[in-house]
């Protein structure tokens, strides 16, 4: 982590507190020790011997998993974000999806429609590819199923996204049905009748941001028994790349 990154977020973090035991370990060393475990895909135990105690880096974590400070910090980089690519910081519109991944330790787990056990990301995302909304389920789950949790969670922490896109998968009559508010439309992008391979309009964005989650490795398989887990790996991973990004403009 830059000297830029880290000056861009370390009044979010929390505080050393002024009684009580001193902190062992800088904030700084934890957030790059996160990062190398996340981009490497190494196991709590394999993290270099020059970062941070692994138990130190796994204790902190787990609390700032549990005050949901990864989720806040990659909202507050993509509204930066945002506002630096010239355009406000809610976002309007949003795209759709969903990929299934194996996860070997998901204490739930499924088979989707190609027959592969593990989980699905159903993601929100806006139409510059920037993750907006996630909902982890089983395998097993309908896309027109785990939408509704996402879209009743993008209406509430992205109130401005009045159009979504979306594929045939999720023109489903429960779907429609909950999504049947005054301005808001989801539009199903249909595939062209044509000979080959066509990227469709407006949906070829998302397919990019999940080509970014598997750049990090930890995130190319779902590695986590618990799902909260793995959603904060997926923050801390897209967080940084928007961190990354801004303190390259």
């Amino acid at each position: 982590m830059s000297d830029i990154e880290w000056a861009a977020i370390r009044g979010l973090l929390p505080r050393a507190a002024s009684r009580g035991r001193r902190r062992q370990c800088d904030s700084r060393e934890v957030n790059n020790a996160l990062r190398y475990l996340v981009r490497a895909g190494c196991g709590w135990r394999m993290l270099p011997k020059d970062s941070a105690p692994w138990q130190t880096v796994c204790g902190w974590f787990r609390q700032l998993m549990r005050r949901f400070l990864f989720h806040t910090l990659r909202d507050v980089v993509l509204m930066v974000d945002r506002e630096l690519a010239g355009r406000q910081h809610c976002p309007s519109a949003g795209v759709i999806d969903s990929q299934t991944l194996k996860a070997p330790a998901a204490s739930q787990r499924g088979y989707d429609a190609k027959k592969v056990a593990g989980r699905k990301r159903h993601i929100a995302a806006d139409t510059d590819g920037r993750l907006l909304m996630m909902n982890l389920t089983s395998a097993g789950i309908a896309d027109s199923t785990a939408a509704q949790a996402v879209l009743g969670a993008v209406k509430k922490r992205w109130p401005g996204v009045k159009h979504l896109f979306a594929d045939g998968a999720y023109d489903r009559t429960p779907l429609m049905d909950k999504v049947t508010t005054p301005g808001f439309v989801v539009e199903v992008v249909r595939r062209q009748q044509r000979a080959g391979f066509a990227v469709l309009p407006q949906r070829w964005v998302v397919e990019r941001t999940f080509g970014w989650m598997v750049r990090w490795r930890r995130l190319v398989r779902n590695y986590e028994q618990r799902a909260d887990v793995s959603e904060a790996m997926i923050h801390i991973a897209m967080g940084s790349l928007f961190l990354r990004r801004i303190a390259h403009l």
